[in-house]
């Protein structure tokens, strides 16, 4: 896999994937577009969502929504890492099983996130989730 990133003026730079998709990013604490640390949490709710909707979907549950809240906690020195990422699920349906949400979150976590996986090493990541009734 393979991306570029352009630098296009003043804190502003543009991301090209492979796939042939942009995203402009600003490097100005994201007033003008998203920030490259915004873009880490959007990459990992993105990629969290795509398991949890996959996993609940082949456990034949009922979901109409999933909407993943997240927040992220940097430490105060620089470099600004992330110490903490929590993910709060939301998962809007009929008749959800809680069992099964449960299972698709920590799945998702412990095995299937790239993302999360790759980020475990030196970030403290957490999640919950509620389900809504629709």
């Amino acid at each position: 896999m393979q991306a570029k990133v352009q630098w296009v003026g003043e804190e502003m730079f543009m991301g090209t994937s492979e796939s042939g998709h942009s995203m402009l990013m600003d490097a100005n604490g994201g007033n003008n577009a998203v920030s490259p640390l915004e873009n880490i949490l959007l990459s990992l709710g993105g990629c969290s969502s795509v398991d949890v909707v996959s996993i609940l979907e082949k456990a034949r549950q009922n979901i109409k929504d999933c909407v993943v809240e997240i927040d992220g906690t940097r430490v105060d020195t620089v470099p600004k890492l992330f110490s903490d990422i929590h993910l709060h699920f939301v998962i809007t349906g009929t008749d959800v099983s809680e069992k099964h949400v449960a299972r698709a979150v920590s799945l998702s976590a412990d095995k299937y996130c790239s993302v999360a996986l790759m980020l475990n090493a030196s970030v403290n990541i957490t999640h919950d989730f509620e389900i809504v009734e629709a």
